[in-house]
């Protein structure tokens, strides 16, 4: 019997607009629709229930448009082989009112959607109502790269939406109203600052100038967030789309900006919903061929976890207990070696900032005490809420100039709050400098440092202790590059989600017995684990990321969402890279002087070449960054992030930028999971030829031609 079922419903639902694309059989538009979404008028709505009936909220709503949609199209759901939906505003409730097969971002989208009326474009900027996407080619990875805007909407179309406001203008007529030979300019910077300057000159200056100041700033807004990924793309066409489109003064200074001739595509105002019902075409013609299921891993709790979350505990509750050993306050970069030959109890405060993520209440009031001192969302978050929680006064604190001179202010703040400033070191260590010279003087700085602690503690420092504590050092480093060597040259052991709290280069437990039985155990575990693994997958089987600085604390859910519902593991995690030589027990200072200059974090470009050094042995698919702060802290800033997506892309290894903090998520980017998605897609679409994910035999399938 022939199949009627030969339309393909695509849905974008963004923070202003709704489209739909209807697509027929061979890949024709049937019908679109583009309309503005409107608010609840009034009230509250209480939920009935009965989603499928009364469309009193929004979504609900939504349910309705669909529905009529389809109704002035001549089709029903009985008529749809598939529905893809997409956009910023699709939600886990929404399969409660739209019946969708499939969700794919809306990076995807847009690309899906462009190519297929424009097979040969490799550059695109999409500029929606709450973010800016600009999307890439890259010939020599063979996949798209893309970047998104983040929590500003200085990009967006919301910024043109409130200058039409305050103009009295509506926006669908802000182009044809600006005067093309105005000077004007406005902040790019912020869209609050950008609409506020416009609302101050409008009774100065000449609406036509205004107009242009305006959608100067939105062209500039757009490339400040998206347009690092056109630096190596000049002269050549980018196709703009999306409902900023529309208005031909952004593109006009987006071409003048960019030196790039600017192309704005017929259908550009629904390119989303139209990539998604190609989308939704393709995914039917894979039907039956992709492995759904998710990576498996040995199932084995870890006993070493268990180890490192009981020392933890220990430590941070016999702060106030043990009053025979001294306090000494350090930041993550001190070597412990010494402090455990002192025989000291170690507080990382970077750490026990970290213990606060996990509770929002927690971190609110201190976030809330820090401001009242002074400290706002400039300063980092850990350190705020260093600031704003309660200490036991320590006999001693140490820290390091670098790679945070932002924390090493912070702690002597602390110092002098405590009333410990004469008991307080900062170690100088030089910025990426690995010669005799700069380890001279780090050896030199913890010399002084141990003499200011045997006067603060009232006795010497026992050398012996502290090679013995070199020798523990080295024990528990060899099992750590050995467990690092099975996870590179294995199929996934571990959920990098877990793993990545393990953060053994940051542990205070280096030059102790009890690392090097922990480090052991996790060995062993790994071991079965590897035996485990390799019955099942190999290592070409999955996709291999590497996950670069620290999570958000609060929560591990977009780790989660990475692994578990993009199957895309994480093999690795930088903060469990051990590449230090040996160290010398008999030449304790200058080895460990060696050691920190070897750790990376003082280095960028060792840091690069350790990442890329890693990559070829592990053979990782692609890396992920989590740059804390937006960008603002030295370990994950923008000088950092451009080395190293160059030296990546030397290696052809694709980069995905996630900005966020890792400690305060009331800051937290809505875009974040769209970014995770399209990676994914674009990583899925190179290795195996789909956005879907693996198949079950890649022999049997002919590559999309997306």
């Amino acid at each position: 019997m022939e199949n009627k079922k030969r339309h393909y419903l695509g849905i974008d639902i963004g923070s202003t607009t709704f489209k739909a694309v209807l697509m027929g059989e061979a890949g024709e538009l049937l019908h679109s629709t583009y309309l503005r979404t409107k608010p609840i008028e009034s009230g509250a709505v209480a939920c009935t229930g009965k989603c499928n009936s009364c469309g009193r909220c929004n979504m609900g709503a939504i349910r309705k448009t669909v529905a009529k949609f389809l109704k002035d199209c001549g089709v029903t759901k009985a008529d749809l082989r598939c529905t893809a939906v997409t956009g910023s505003q699709i939600v886990e409730d929404t399969k409660r009112f739209i019946d969708f097969d499939i969700h794919v971002s809306e990076v995807s989208a847009h690309v899906a959607g462009a190519k297929h009326y424009h097979p040969d474009v490799d550059a695109i900027i999409d500029c929606g109502g709450q973010d800016s996407k600009c999307m890439i080619y890259n010939e020599k990875m063979g996949m798209w790269l893309s970047m998104m805007s983040g929590v500003c909407a200085a990009g967006t179309g919301s910024y043109l939406d409130s200058v039409a406001v305050k103009l009295g203008i509506p926006v669908e007529e802000i182009a044809e109203n600006v005067n093309y030979d105005s000077d004007v300019e406005f902040s790019s910077v912020c869209a609050v600052l950008s609409a506020t300057s416009v609302n101050k000159f409008k009774n100065r200056i000449p609406l036509g100038d205004l107009l242009a100041g305006a959608c100067r700033a939105q062209a500039r807004s757009i490339l400040n967030g998206v347009g690092q990924l056109l630096l190596h793309h000049p002269g050549q066409k980018i196709q703009f789309q999306g409902g900023v489109a529309s208005n031909a003064a952004v593109a006009h200074y987006l071409q003048e900006i960019t030196k790039s001739e600017i192309v704005i595509p017929e259908h550009h105002e629904v390119m989303g919903a139209l990539g998604a019902a190609v989308l939704a075409r393709q995914f039917v013609q894979l039907e039956g061929k992709l492995a759904m299921e998710p990576i498996e891993y040995e199932p084995t709790p870890e006993k070493s976890k268990a180890m490192r979350v009981a020392s933890t505990k220990r430590d941070i509750m016999s702060m106030s207990r043990d009053k025979e050993k001294p306090t000494v306050w350090r930041n993550l970069f001190f070597p412990t070696e010494i402090l455990n030959a002192f025989g000291t109890k170690i507080l990382t405060l970077e750490t026990y900032a970290a213990l606060f993520g996990r509770n929002p209440k927690r971190v609110k009031h201190a976030f809330d005490v820090a401001a009242r001192k002074g400290f706002d969302q400039q300063t980092c978050s850990f350190l705020r809420i260093l600031e704003g929680i309660p200490h036991e006064k320590p006999a001693f604190a140490v820290s390091t100039s670098q790679p945070c001179q932002q924390g090493e202010r912070i702690f002597a703040d602390l110092a002098d709050d405590y009333d410990f400033a004469d008991r307080y070191y900062s170690l100088q260590t030089p910025l990426g400098d690995g010669t005799d010279m700069a380890v001279e003087q780090i050896a030199e700085g913890l010399d002084q440092s141990i003499s200011m602690m045997e006067k603060a503690f009232g006795r010497k420092l026992d050398y012996g202790k502290l090679e013995e504590a070199c020798d523990l050092s080295n024990q528990a480093a060899e099992y750590s590059k050995k467990c690092n060597w099975l996870r590179w040259t294995s199929p996934p052991l571990v959920k990098g989600a877990k793993a990545i709290f393990h953060s053994i280069i940051f542990s205070h437990l280096w030059g102790t017995k009890e690392l090097v039985d922990i480090q052991k155990q996790y060995y062993e575990e790994l071991l079965m684990k590897k035996e485990w693994a390799c019955k099942r997958y190999k290592v070409e089987d999955t996709h291999r990321l590497l996950w670069l600085h620290l999570p958000p604390f609060y929560n591990s859910n977009y780790l989660e969402f990475l692994e578990t519902t993009c199957k895309a593991p994480i093999i690795f995690e930088e903060t469990n890279f051990v590449g230090w030589e040996a160290l010398n027990p008999m030449e304790p200072l200058r080895s460990l002087a060696k050691k920190m200059l070897a750790s990376g974090f003082l280095d960028p470009k060792l840091r690069v070449q350790y990442v890329t050094k890693i990559s070829k042995i592990a053979k990782f698919t692609g890396c992920v960054l989590y740059t804390h702060g937006f960008g603002r802290c030295s370990m994950a800033d923008r000088p950092f992030t451009k080395r190293l997506r160059e030296g990546l892309e030397s290696i052809g290894l694709p980069l995905l930028t996630l900005e966020g903090d890792c400690m305060d998520a009331s800051i937290d980017p809505c875009s974040t999971v769209t970014k995770i998605a399209s990676f994914v897609e674009s990583l899925n679409l190179k290795k195996f030829g789909n956005l879907f994910g693996r198949l079950k035999q890649d022999s049997d399938l002919v590559p999309s031609t997306l």
